[in-house]
């Protein structure tokens, strides 16, 4: 009964009740809802039951998993002729329900601009019937301006709701993360601007319902961008911990990052990219093609300290799946260290390596990256709950050879396998750029003073123009000296983490067996 309800295995259960798709098992985990049925004389078989005067049903609701991680509602009905019975069993069932964690009030932020503005249709459509099916009440607050469901995170009773669920793309989540975690720090009296402040970590979980244009957050950890899959796992109450990495410049803080921090080429193609938003989700395209041209590269220096305490590599090829045993065993080395010695020590005590060099892309990532254009996404190996991010230094190349890494993020082979491309495990680490380092004064007049007029001339040159953008998230941030560090586990999603398929499991299987 822990994980597995057998409907009509019971030799007494069998005659007295006719399931109307035959013999049924159904985990308690993914039943969804269970209702009392009214039969239609329609729905009666011939034969014996045809004989009886009234006929007792009620109908089981539960996810029915598809290939590529796609999950649908499904149903099955039993009926017999003893409403007693009938009633014990519907009874029975929804007291195992209450038994599991599940979302009874949420909140809702639905953005009805992003992506393809089919936000609010999606959710009405798609999402709300399921959500009543499952008796969840909601709170539905349609954003109206940019921060508009941030804000009103600071103001809400928080308290009241099991989860909160954001109707957008990653814009979207990262304005509903922000919200949650700032008001997390503030009601527990934490300075977010202190770069080495322990965070007080956010127990209400949230849910993405993607209707964006790339819905990464989604897509890697969830394995799909698919709202009723989504729906279906917030239903569930399935719960993941998520890393979440903060980023402060002299310490004043800027922002927080799942997913992408990246400078040089993801930083000037979103940059280029906020000046077209009138072609819509083209416009990456584009801009991404026109920054591959430029072939700008940056100077500075990169500081980072190694996350020890991780049993992976970004190399390993181990990917991070549902349960994941390399995150679990990480947050519990992670938690002992800082135990033995401290947070502050700990810091102080540890190793800085440090890299000089040219750049054409510094990338860090608190996740695979993974969406539907890019399969294995950015670092394949990246885990979400480990406490570390996965930093990609793209050194300067050629043209053609900085083209073949890129072309690596659509197929199966290994991105990293270049002289060029360095990558490193950590759990902190601090970006200075050369002009930064060699001036004190305002670094943009600097960069026209002595960079702008050449680049205009020779706009697909190689040279090093002032200074790139940070791309965190999808939103820009123009500090060129920053401090980023690892908060592990911070935060929790309505997900499970990507759930594996038979040849992987097998894989990991013999993978974890070498390893003991």
């Amino acid at each position: 009964m822990d994980k597995w309800i057998s409907m009509l295995r019971c030799h007494k259960i069998s005659r007295s009740f006719l399931c109307m798709s035959g013999n049924c098992f159904v985990p308690t985990s993914e039943i969804i809802a269970v209702e009392e049925t009214d039969l239609n004389k329609k729905q009666r078989n011939s034969g014996k039951w045809q004989k009886m005067a009234k006929l007792h049903a009620f109908t089981v609701y539960y996810v029915k998993k598809a290939q590529n991680h796609r999950w649908r509602c499904s149903d099955v009905t039993f009926w017999c002729v003893d409403e007693q019975l009938c009633n014990q069993w519907i009874q029975a069932l929804k007291e195992l329900l209450e038994l599991q964690t599940r979302p009874k009030q949420l909140l809702v932020y639905i953005n009805p601009y992003g992506g393809k503005r089919q936000g609010k249709r999606i959710y009405e459509q798609k999402v709300a019937p399921l959500f009543s099916l499952a008796s969840i009440s909601t709170d539905v607050f349609v954003t109206e301006r940019a921060n508009h469901a941030k804000d009103n995170l600071f103001e809400v009773n928080i308290n009241k709701y099991d989860g909160v669920v954001c109707v957008g793309g990653d814009g979207m989540f990262s304005e509903v993360m922000h919200g949650l975690i700032g008001r997390m720090q503030k009601d527990s009296g934490i300075d977010q601007n202190n770069p080495k402040a322990p965070l007080v970590q956010c127990n209400i979980r949230i849910g993405i319902i993607p209707a964006g244009s790339t819905d990464c957050v989604c897509y890697s950890t969830v394995g799909i961008s698919d709202p009723v899959t989504s729906a279906l796992h917030i239903i569930l109450g399935d719960s993941q911990p998520l890393d979440v990495s903060s980023v402060h410049h002299n310490n004043t803080f800027l922002k927080y990052t799942v997913s992408l921090l990246g400078y040089g080429f993801y930083g000037d193609v979103l940059k280029d990219s906020e000046k077209k938003r009138w072609m819509g989700p083209m416009r990456y395209d584009y801009s991404g093609f026109k920054t591959f041209l430029s072939h700008h590269c940056y100077e500075g220096t990169i500081s980072f300290q190694p996350a020890k305490h991780t049993l992976g590599s970004p190399r390993d090829k181990d990917s991070c799946r549902t349960g994941c045993h390399i995150c679990r065993q990480s947050e519990q080395q992670l938690a002992e260290q800082r135990k033995k010695c401290g947070l502050k020590h700990e810091e102080d005590e540890e190793e800085w390596k440090v890299i000089k060099g040219k750049f054409l892309a510094i990338n860090a990532v608190n996740m695979s990256c993974a969406c539907p254009r890019s399969p294995k996404g950015l670092s394949p190996a990246a885990h979400l709950a480990d406490g570390s991010a996965d930093l990609i230094l793209v050194r300067k190349c050629s043209r053609f050879d900085f083209l073949r890494y890129l072309v690596r993020h659509t197929n199966q082979d290994d991105q990293f396998d270049f002289s060029f491309v360095d990558v490193y495990r950590v759990k902190s680490f601090q970006f200075t750029s050369k002009l930064l380092e060699d001036n004190e004064s305002d670094v943009t007049d600097i960069g026209k003073k002595h960079f702008g007029q050449f680049c205009r001339d020779h706009p697909a040159c190689c040279c090093n123009i002032a200074n790139s953008t940070w791309n965190c998230d999808g939103e820009t941030l123009d500090s060129s000296a920053i401090e980023v560090r690892v908060h592990c586990q911070l935060m929790k999603l309505f997900a499970r983490g990507i759930e594996e398929n038979h040849k992987e499991a097998v894989s990991n299987q013999s993978r974890v067996e070498q390893l003991l």
